[in-house]
């Protein structure tokens, strides 16, 4: 049995959707995922901080790495330089 008056959905007729209906399904959607995972826990929270925490120290060893040797370029270079200007060459 289906009703024929004007309906506010229009990809299903006959289906009466109200405001809030939508309203509360979307803060559901929020918040379920949040409860039924692995932050509902504040054991499940520290295990996540912690393998954050260890991912930024692993991207941090690259680029420090890359910094050093940056450092270290840019001190021979200086040095080179000084020793020549020292020495009236350049």
């Amino acid at each position: 049995m289906t009703d024929r008056s004007p309906s506010p959905h229009k990809l299903i007729p006959g289906l009466a959707v109200d405001p809030d209906m939508t309203a509360s399904l979307a803060a559901l959607a929020a918040t379920v995922p949040l409860q039924a995972g692995i932050l509902a826990t504040p054991t499940g929270q520290l295990l996540v901080a912690l393998v954050a925490v260890a991912v930024v120290i692993v991207l941090g060893k690259f680029v420090l790495k890359l910094a050093w040797r940056l450092v270290t370029i840019g001190i021979v270079v200086v040095a080179v330089l000084y020793l020549l200007s020292t020495l009236g060459v350049v």
